[in-house]
């Protein structure tokens, strides 16, 4: 069923009037036609019968036709008010709407009050449980991308890895990777690129920038790329020249975890047990206190998307579902380990989309 109709399936079962799709994820998950509308409006509206009709700048309208929407397009120029313009088209199809389904959590306050006064003040719910179900499960024309967003992931931890040499700087390997992935044809990264040395590894989320690189460093990278729409997140951990005996430790005990979650992955599992395995082991280890985010996220249009791999989600994988497992240990005046894949649940088990080799690696 196309996927516009099931949003309209579910409007009918929920006796929700209509939906009105704005974020660029959901947009093109919807209509194919993926774009950064920047502070310009763009939405997607359905009905429970009835065409569906796009919202978006006249200047992207040919290229929402290209993409393969077949619906009517709403094309407005920058100097126009799009509410008006839908509020006429809300007005043709004579439909009393009282409730509206939306992105609660990324609708603004002075759009969602347009969208109440174009509507008679209808009612506005959620429909963002009903999007994310339609989206974990990833379809085959989606794994095949996934797949080969995946392999562009691996490259660039090659091409990273290839450029170490000493008093080289963080922000200069990530020039590096960046550059190698642009001339393989990618859209985008998926989020910013981190290469981090040293002590600086032992931060999650840490920025880089001119700290050179030595010998005994720990070097993470943390990467991704955009391609025909979707995401791939792959870190690894490598040490140049020498690796100590501490730094051995603490790269077995995260490989280890990665590895029993990575095992553990198959339909019907619940997903807080992932993260409660590979959690126990770095516990055991005696480093619980250096594990401070959860296990993963899922993966697919957006880098971090629906559903949340923590101790506490209570759901059950399902084949064809896409997420990140990353644990890691991080020890601030050591640095940190951080070893993530891109994971495809199958029908009995789960595949790792990401295949850059997980041993570890020292680099001369």
């Amino acid at each position: 069923m196309e996927r516009i109709e099931q949003i309209s399936a579910w409007l009918q079962e929920n006796d929700i009037s209509s939906a009105f799709i704005h974020s660029k994820e959901n947009v093109f998950y919807l209509t194919r036609f993926y774009t950064e509308p920047h502070e310009r409006l763009m939405g997607v509206f359905a009905f429970q019968t009835g065409e569906p009709f796009f919202v978006c700048p006249l200047m992207e309208k040919n290229q929402a036709k290209a993409a393969g929407w077949p619906h009517d397009i709403i094309g407005y120029e920058d100097h126009e008010n799009p509410w008006d313009l839908i509020a006429e088209a809300l007005k043709k199809r004579n439909l009393k709407l009282s409730k509206v389904a939306v992105e609660k959590e990324t609708l603004s306050l002075s759009r969602a009050e347009m969208l109440k006064a174009v509507t008679n003040g209808a009612e506005l719910v959620s429909a963002e449980q009903k999007l994310n179900e339609l989206r974990v499960v990833k379809d085959e024309h989606e794994i095949r991308i996934l797949r080969e967003a995946a392999k562009l992931a691996d490259y660039g931890v090659e091409a990273g890895a290839a450029a170490l040499q000493e008093g080289i700087s963080e922000i200069e390997v990530v020039a590096t990777i960046e550059y190698e992935l642009k001339k393989k044809g990618i859209q985008g990264m998926s989020f910013s690129t981190m290469v981090l040395f040293g002590e600086k590894s032992g931060q999650p989320h840490g920025n880089p920038g001119t700290r050179t690189l030595k010998a005994g460093d720990f070097v993470l990278f943390d990467l991704g790329v955009i391609t025909d729409g979707y995401c791939s997140d792959i870190t690894r951990t490598l040490v140049y020249k020498e690796a100590s005996s501490r730094q051995k430790e603490i790269y077995d005990t995260v490989l280890q975890a990665e590895t029993a979650a990575l095992e553990m992955s198959k339909p019907g599992v619940r997903i807080g047990d992932l993260d409660l395995k590979a959690r126990g082991m770095i516990e055991q280890a005696g480093y619980g206190e250096y594990f401070p985010h959860r296990l993963g996220h899922g993966l697919g249009i957006s880098a971090h998307e629906y559903p949340s791999m923590s101790h506490n989600n209570d759901e059950r994988l399902k084949k064809g579902m896409v997420y990140t497992i990353e644990p890691g240990i991080y020890i601030p005046e050591i640095g940190g380990v951080r070893i993530e894949d891109d994971v495809l649940v199958t029908e009995d088990g789960a595949e790792a989309l990401t295949c850059y080799p997980k041993q570890l690696t020292v680099i001369f």
